[in-house]
């Protein structure tokens, strides 16, 4: 799978490349959507970024994230990040809006302390993806125009302060998700569950025919945490709702779809990287969890 780099992004819209793009510690900019919709590259390839990415969309849009599709009918605020596949596609010709990329490097440098990662916007199983009213796409739209008014001028501390609206941008975003999605109990129970998602998202994306999982099973990450498997069922249960096992089931599926759709490697190859000794003990999973088959879905997905 292609892993769309910044000078790919760049050399896709027809943008000058900065000078500095290799030498800078991090990488920021900043775009309006009418633009680039303008020079007709409006075909968005569905892959991973090796950056992150802050969409204001005005106008009718398709989405895809991850295995998840959305219809975006007029305004909406999209966040991005290198872990997940995703595009949007244009549905009519109003588009207009604006977007920043960003490396995790850049906003590192933020005197928050904060890491991408950490924040609740970029949770492994999110889906974020926000419809705005006009009152809120216009607050935002706001904090897109000072980062435009600010990169182009000479103040010395530009950065820092393009920092605090990236920021800004970002806990905007998390004050759209629930409040469950933001707060939780800092006790064992949930930490055991916070250990539990690292663990198992850090066996993805699978990048290559000869990775194979690890871990696979509820007993496996159990030995892991140190933990009996019935204690963390009954964690996970009571923080997400789901088995370890449906959890377990649910990211494999999602990397699956990506994997077919994504990628030209076979069943046998995806069904080896998900460790499944058998393609048919895989295509028995798969279309137990999805109706289909795995060749079903590819050729549902190669004709959409």
């Amino acid at each position: 799978m292609k892993i769309a780099s910044l000078k790919d992004f760049y050399d896709a819209t027809a943008s000058l490349i900065p000078e500095n793009i290799n030498k800078e510690i991090g990488h920021f900019n900043i775009f309006r959507i009418a633009d680039i919709f303008a020079s007709k590259n409006t075909v968005m390839p569905y892959n991973r970024r090796a950056y992150y990415k802050i969409s204001l969309i005005n106008g009718k849009n398709r989405s895809e994230y991850a295995d998840k599709v959305v219809n975006i009918e007029k305004k909406a605020l999209l966040f991005a990040t290198p872990k997940i596949p995703y595009n949007y596609m244009p549905q009519d010709d109003e588009q207009s809006g604006f977007f920043c990329i960003f490396t995790d490097e850049f906003l590192a440098r933020s005197k928050s302390g904060i890491t991408l990662e950490e924040l609740p916007i970029y949770q492994p199983g999110g889906y974020p993806i926000f419809e705005l009213t006009d009152e809120s796409y216009e607050d935002i739209s706001y904090i897109f125009e000072k980062m435009f008014k600010e990169l182009s001028s000479d103040y010395v501390y530009k950065y820092d302060l393009i920092r605090n609206y990236v920021l800004e941008l970002i806990h905007f975003g998390q004050k759209l998700q629930p409040a469950s999605a933001l707060y939780t109990v800092q006790n064992a129970a949930t930490r055991v569950s916070s250990l539990f998602i690292e663990l198992l998202e850090r066996q993805f994306p699978i990048d290559s025919p000869r990775q194979k999982l690890q871990l696979r099973s509820a007993g496996d990450y159990a030995d892991q945490l140190a933990v009996h498997v019935n204690h963390l069922n009954k964690v996970l249960k009571e923080n997400t709702g789901k088995t370890t096992t449906e959890i377990i089931s649910a990211r494999m599926i999602q990397e699956a779809k990506i994997l077919l759709k994504q990628t030209d490697w076979s069943i046998s190859d995806i069904a080896y990287c998900l460790d499944f000794e058998q393609v048919a003990h895989f295509s028995t999973f798969f279309k137990k969890q999805t109706s289909m088959t795995p060749l079903e879905f590819r050729g549902v997905s190669v004709s959409s």
